[in-house]
């Protein structure tokens, strides 16, 4: 599989899981075996490293007792925010020019 060009989204995604995972207190070897995965595969999803299937998707919306659209909203959300925070950042630097 291609690397994603969209590295700020699966950035976005790996964020999500780790916050959800704190916010229901487990730890990265309870999410794998929620979901059947390896825990360094997790470890890889939450830095950025991995970009997961559909269907990995959703086992790991099962694991963190989210829909898949509740996940994929979460996601979007981040991803939203940092975008517009990223953008925000860029012309306050090039106004400081």
């Amino acid at each position: 599989m291609r690397p994603s060009r969209n590295q700020p989204l699966i950035t976005a995604l790996g964020v999500e899981v780790k916050v959800r995972r704190l916010e229901l207190a487990l730890s990265q070897e309870d999410v794998a075996g929620r979901c059947e995965l390896d825990r360094p595969f997790i470890t890889m999803i939450e830095s950025g490293r991995k970009q997961p299937t559909i269907s990995v998707l959703h086992r790991l919306a099962v694991a963190l007792d989210l829909s898949l659209g509740e996940f994929c909203q979460r996601v979007e959300n981040r991803y939203r925010a940092e975008s517009a925070a990223a953008a925000a950042s860029l012309s306050t630097g090039q106004s400081g020019k």
